[in-house]
C-alpha cells in the first residue's frame, strides 16, 4: 500500500465529511441552531465561571435580576427545548419559535439595560454573552420562517389540477404550478 493510495483514501474521506456536514448545515438547520443556542451561552458563562458555581445552588436560590448572568444560559436552553419540542408540528411551530425569540429578546435588552445603568458597562464575557443571545434568538425566528417558507413551496409544487379531470374518468392530473 503505496503513500498515494492512502493521500487519496484521505482525500475521499474528507471530502464526505465536508459534504456531510454541508448537508448538515443546510438540511437540518432548525436542529443545528437549536443545539448551539443550548451549548454556546453556557460555554461563554462557564468561561467566567466555573460550571459548578455559575449553576450551584446557591447562585440560583440568590438571584438577583440585576447582578445574576445565571439566568441568560437557562433562558437559551428554554428556548432550545421549546423550540425543538414544537419543530415536528409544522403548523405551530413559527409562531412558538417567534413568540419564544420576541420574548427572550425583550428579557435579554432589558437585563442589559439594567447591567448597564447598575455597572455603567460590562465586561467582553458579559457583552458576548448578551450578544450571542440575542443573535441565537433573531436566528431562531429567521430559521424558522425560512422553515415555514420552504414546507409552503414543497407543499404547492404539486396541485391538482380540476380542469384536467374527466367527470367520466376517476384518474387526477398532478401538474406543477408555476409561481406568479
Amino acid at each position: 500500500m503505496g503513500f498515494n493510495s492512502r493521500a487519496a483514501r484521505w482525500a475521499k474521506t474528507l471530502f464526505f465529511l465536508i459534504a456531510m456536514t454541508i448537508s448538515l448545515l443546510l438540511f437540518s438547520s432548525p436542529l443545528l441552531l437549536a443545539l448551539t443556542d443550548a451549548l454556546i451561552p453556557s460555554a461563554v458563562l462557564s468561561a467566567v465561571l466555573s460550571p459548578a458555581a455559575a449553576f450551584s445552588s446557591a447562585a440560583i436560590l440568590n438571584y438577583d435580576f440585576r447582578y445574576s448572568l445565571v439566568d441568560i444560559p437557562l433562558l437559551s436552553f428554554l428556548r432550545s427545548f421549546i423550540i425543538l419540542s414544537v419543530y415536528s408540528f409544522k403548523g405551530p411551530y413559527l409562531a412558538v419559535a417567534m413568540t419564544c425569540s420576541a420574548a427572550s429578546l425583550v428579557f435579554v435588552c432589558s437585563k442589559a439595560w439594567h447591567r448597564i445603568m447598575n455597572y455603567g458597562g460590562g465586561g467582553a464575557i458579559e457583552v458576548a454573552l448578551f450578544v450571542s443571545s440575542v443573535g441565537l434568538a433573531v436566528g431562531h425566528a429567521v430559521v424558522a420562517y425560512r422553515t415555514r417558507c420552504k414546507e409552503r413551496r414543497r407543499l404547492m409544487v404539486y396541485k391538482i389540477d380540476i380542469e384536467a379531470v374527466s367527470p367520466l374518468e376517476f384518474e387526477f392530473c398532478l401538474t406543477p404550478t408555476t409561481f406568479e
